[in-house]
């Protein structure tokens, strides 16, 4: 008989599913409740193929852009990420029963990216170029008012037009580490530049890449849960790597672990991104029960208890 290896598991929490793509998610199966399929949203709801997939197989029909939607009643839903002023626009010019699940931490960047226009400042976003959040965030702004920064050089090449009259905004999903390095930057070449009341970078990125601070030196490898175009599941991985985890993976499935990397381990960390639901955890865990005698610890850093009620038009269905 072959005695498994044994393996020290430590799990991260919190992990998983956000508030914001729990509203997200059940804003799609809400509609299809009361609509009946098809229902067509504009991008994926979340950054993970597997919840996409989910939700197709319900009768989710996934778009990129509003041009593809025919002309239908059924509701058209905008994804957690956020859209630039002109999609709800096109959307009512076209009379499209359009329900905004954009996240209520991205619509609070929004909203201070507005307010700061609306006094007269100009405004830079820190974020990832082509990220639909920064796409959106961008597109709450008139060309020119608003500038995308990604680099320390992006900074030292800024020439706005008074730069005692700046104001900066942050994705939700970044680093907290880089961020700081580029707030700092920008407060540095811009003594006067005003910035958020309360920091843009979600709760949940920040708890997450906590608890991985707290558990990546202390484990020979880290696998994190999610999806590849998941910028918050990507940062947990560079956050490892950089908290002195010597292998660290982003995997969405059991079977994308390159178990050969695995096989010599006898702790292993595991957190999952916000977007990435529990059931894949659990299935990479099963994964690794087959191969090796798991002793299994939950290391908590913090308490989520935040809840975002469904958007309006389905509440009032409701």
């Amino acid at each position: 008989m072959n005695v498994k290896p044994k393996l020290r598991v430590l799990l991260c929490a919190p992990r998983g599913f956000c508030a914001g793509v729990v509203r997200a998610i059940d804003a799609v199966e809400e509609a299809l409740r009361l609509h009946g399929a098809p229902v067509y949203v504009r991008h994926e709801i979340v950054h993970n193929k597997y919840v996409v997939e989910g939700l197709k197989a319900k009768g989710a029909i996934f778009v990129e852009e509003l041009d593809e939607v025919p002309d239908t009643s059924k509701p058209v839903i905008f994804s957690a990420h956020g859209v630039p002023k002109s999609i709800p626009e096109e959307a009512e010019a076209r009379k499209i029963f359009a329900i905004d699940a954009t996240c209520p931490l991205v619509t609070k960047v929004h909203r201070e990216a507005e307010l700061h226009f609306s006094q007269g400042r100009q405004v830079i976003l820190v974020g990832h170029a082509g990220h639909p959040e920064v796409v959106g965030t961008l597109g709450q702004l008139p060309s020119g008012s608003i500038f995308l920064v990604q680099t320390l050089d992006d900074i030292a090449k800024l020439a706005p037009k008074d730069e005692k009259n700046l104001a900066y905004v942050t994705q939700t999903t970044l680093s907290v580490d880089d961020t700081r390095c580029m707030v700092e930057a920008l407060t540095r070449r811009f003594p006067s530049i005003i910035g958020p009341h309360r920091e843009d970078i979600c709760y949940a990125t920040t708890n997450r890449q906590e608890a991985v601070k707290h558990i990546a030196p202390i484990v020979d490898a880290l696998l994190v849960v999610g999806s590849s175009n998941s910028s918050n599941s990507q940062r947990l991985k560079e956050v490892a790597e950089r908290s002195g985890c010597k292998l660290a993976r982003l995997v969405l499935r059991a079977e994308d672990v390159e178990w050969d990397l695995f096989s010599n381990i006898s702790s292993l960390g595991i957190t999952a991104g916000a977007s990435a639901p529990e059931i894949l955890v659990e299935e990479i865990m099963d994964a690794f029960a087959e191969r090796f005698d798991l002793r299994v610890e939950t290391v908590s850093t913090a308490d989520e208890g935040v809840f975002f009620p469904l958007p309006r038009e389905l509440r009032q269905a409701v």
